[in-house]
């Protein structure tokens, strides 16, 4: 029996971090864009390369692997060196593997880097779009949880079956879409968000997916949608949970930004690891925040994401009060 099996993407992770770009602004109506540029026509010069994994579905395997639980991944690699890449790193990381190898090529993301520490990421799907109802072992699906990352095209309806599922072997889910998911609706989402136990995304997520409000009403209408659970994350600034009772904030101390990549899984998939373990949101929102804390502070997604011993000692450390508020 698995604590949780992680269904979503996985990549292969290429930093680039270069001293030759620059950051651009840009203000029209819609607000202020920021641009990453670089010479065009030039050859530029790599300071350092870092190959890592990456991917919803292996970063949050990996997290609640260290985090001391029995994870499974399904999902699916591709062939060839970068699949092999991954399936060696997520063996190593003590994960079973669900998913299926296939023609194609696996998932492949490059991130620019400046010195600033702004970043854009090119993201490659390939075969992280191809799983299929018939590549799902589902009699090795024996679990407590679904965590399901963001997945696109045939993978996405595959998500949507496994939901149907889950509901019928009362297997809860944990649910993190993206932007790309959030944007084409509540409506596109419905299967799997009635599902759905606990609900993770920012704030601008949200608001895709429910229109613009502060961040009570926002919470309120993701609510409406059928998750139990409801956290919206906002970057630096303050975060809030929602149950059937109470709603639940806290402000994260400063800490020095060196990659933000794989932050928002390493946060999502230790607040799903609290909940596993006490059953508290207090406690599930501390340990979200020292294991993202620990990934934002390091490049990659997947480096320094904590063991349960190293998050716990975290959590005594950590000097943030979390406000707790009855809903009327």
């Amino acid at each position: 029996m698995y604590d949780v099996i992680t269904v979503g993407s996985a990549t292969l992770d290429v930093f680039a971090k270069t001293r030759f770009s620059e950051l651009i602004k840009i203000i029209d109506p819609k607000g202020e864009t920021d641009l990453l540029a670089f010479p065009s026509g030039s050859k530029i010069l790599i300071d350092e390369l870092e190959f890592t994994t990456g991917g919803g579905g292996t970063n949050t395997a990996v997290a609640l692997s260290r985090l001391g639980h029995n994870v499974g991944f399904l999902g699916k690699l591709g062939s060839g060196t970068n699949s092999d890449f991954i399936h060696k790193n997520l063996k190593k990381e003590k994960i079973d593997l669900l998913c299926k190898h296939s023609k194609g090529h696996a998932g492949y993301s490059v991130i620019l880097d400046t010195l600033e520490h702004d970043r854009t990421i090119l993201t490659y799907k390939g075969a992280n779009d191809e799983l299929r109802n018939e590549d799902v072992p589902y009699k090795k699906l024996k679990t407590k949880w679904f965590y399901f990352s963001s997945m696109l095209e045939e993978s996405f309806h595959t998500q949507e079956r496994l939901a149907e599922f889950a509901q019928q072997r009362k297997i809860k889910i944990a649910f993190n879409p993206s932007t790309y998911l959030a944007e084409k609706g509540k409506s596109h989402l419905r299967n799997i968000l009635s599902r759905t136990e606990l609900l993770v995304l920012n704030k601008e997520e949200a608001c895709l997916l429910v229109g613009h409000d502060e961040m009570e009403g926002l919470l309120f209408k993701l609510k409406g949608l059928g998750p139990r659970i409801v956290v919206i994350t906002d970057g630096k600034n303050t975060f809030y949970v929602m149950d059937d009772k109470h709603v639940y904030s806290a402000f994260p101390p400063p800490v020095k930004i060196v990659d933000a990549t794989g932050a928002g899984d390493a946060f999502a998939a230790s607040f799903l690891s609290g909940m596993i373990r006490k059953n508290d949101i207090e406690f599930a929102i501390k340990l979200g925040v020292v294991n993202a804390q620990s990934v934002v502070s390091n490049y990659g997604a997947k480096n320094i994401l904590l063991s349960y011993k190293e998050a716990m000692n975290g959590v005594k450390k950590l000097k943030m009060a979390v406000h707790k508020k009855k809903i009327k």
